[in-house]
């Protein structure tokens, strides 16, 4: 009977830390681990995300440690909390991300590139559909909170408001200017 209750304890034992390893394993993986399985290069976030949720529809809610600015071949300003809707090749409804062109600011309202790939992105700004070279993308960047500071670390002092870039406005006409 001890011999019974010490194998049936065992097993108890065993299937537990199988299933706590297996649970440990599939831990989630990264959103810059997501975006190349939609064909979308990594670099099209800043390293500081911290949070992401994506839904079945491809709904997709990005949370950054705070807002920031990276320089691609244009400044790029991302919001806090970046929306949208992700496919394969594709971000559609984008909300959270705005470019600066001639000292103002504009939504970027999608993101896509060529099926098959190309070395092409393309960026829908209103009206304006920009192709630049998708190479600046395929690097995570470091994210800035001015052009003067360092890269957004934790623990980093900001630095004085005289430094810090105006932050992008809602709604701006657009220009023709590309």
């Amino acid at each position: 009977m001890a011999k019974q209750s010490n194998a049936f304890i065992i097993l108890i034992v065993a299937t537990t830390i199988t299933l706590f390893s297996v649970t440990n394993s599939t831990a989630k993986e990264t959103v810059y681990d997501l975006l190349p399985k939609f064909g979308l290069p990594s670099g099209l976030l800043p390293n500081t995300v911290t949070d992401y949720s994506l839904s079945d529809d491809g709904r997709f809610v990005v949370v950054l440690d705070n807002t920031c600015y990276i320089q691609f071949d244009y400044l790029v300003y991302y919001e806090k909390t970046i929306t949208g809707k992700l496919s394969y090749g594709s971000i559609t409804d984008l909300k959270g991300i705005q470019v600066q062109r001639l000292f103002l600011w504009f939504n970027v309202d999608e993101i896509r590139v060529d099926l098959p790939p190309s070395n092409n992105i393309y960026f829908q700004v209103g009206i304006i559909n920009k192709k630049l070279n998708v190479d600046q993308f395929k690097t995570v960047r470091s994210c800035r909170n001015s052009l003067r500071s360092s890269p957004c670390n934790h623990g980093i002092s900001l630095p004085s408001s005289s430094s810090l870039l105006p932050v992008p406005v809602e709604e701006i006409p657009m220009l023709l200017t590309e």
